[in-house]
């Protein structure tokens, strides 16, 4: 399924130590699934997300029927790129010649 076009015009190019710590977040999930809290328990602020979606970095993914205020996002290419990972990686191990 492609990402929907979210990026607006101003987007910045690069997120915000905070967005940044969001969006990794996402990079070893099932899907790039995004979380709705941080570590602490506190919800991941809804300027963070916004921000996220507008520049391109998350997309949403479902609604969640049980908590319809709740934007469950995933991680776009995009938004693995502005974390310095492309998609589907890690590194890859490479014998010496």
């Amino acid at each position: 399924m492609a990402d929907p076009p979210f990026p607006a015009a101003s987007a910045p190019a690069t997120p915000t130590p905070v967005q940044k710590r969001w969006l990794r977040r996402g990079l070893d999930q099932a899907g790039g699934k995004l979380p709705l809290f941080w570590p602490d328990g506190a919800k991941v602020s809804a300027a963070t997300v916004k921000a996220c979606l507008e520049a391109g970095w998350a997309t949403p993914w479902f609604s969640n029927p049980l908590k319809p205020d709740w934007l469950v996002c995933r991680l776009t290419d995009a938004g693995r790129a502005a974390c310095g990972k492309a998609k589907g990686g890690g590194s890859v191990n490479r014998r010496p010649a």
